[in-house]
């Protein structure tokens, strides 16, 4: 991508298609995580919204997603806090906290299956909360 959009924007100069154009599809968001009360360390289970494709890594129902999910993350540049609950990869939050993008990014590489190529994403690793009544922990979020 020549418009290297996010190094001269914040997250809130954004418009629309800029603003999900930083979505990498790693679909981790998408995951039940577990928050440890006493430490306040937060794991991301591999248990996946019900309306995640677990092949793309998409969600298969997003625009009236936040309907059918109560409690749907939904990512806004007003609501830096709700950024904890994302990965370290995530660009929303790296952006944030003022680092660049990693170079597995599909708007670093131009591959929108980079973020697969580079293990990140939750495919082969995720079961849907459908099929599942147990987890396993995938990951430590922070």
């Amino acid at each position: 991508m020549t418009d290297r959009f996010w190094k001269r924007k914040s997250l809130g100069e954004m418009n629309h298609a800029e603003w999900e154009s930083l979505c990498d599809g790693c679909a981790l968001c998408c995951l039940r995580k577990i928050e440890d009360k006493a430490s306040g360390e937060v794991y991301f289970t591999d248990i996946a919204c019900s309306l995640l494709d677990l092949e793309s890594c998409r969600c298969s129902d997003y625009p009236v997603r936040v309907k059918q999910v109560v409690d749907c993350l939904v990512l806004s540049a007003d609501e830096p806090e709700t950024f904890r609950w994302l990965p370290q990869s995530c660009a929303y939050r790296r952006l944030s906290e003022g680092k660049e993008l990693p170079d597995w990014h599909p708007l670093i590489t131009g591959d929108p299956d980079s973020v697969h190529k580079a293990d990140i994403s939750v495919r082969g690793k995720a079961r849907s909360e459908i099929e599942s009544t147990q987890y396993s922990i995938l990951r430590k979020l922070t």
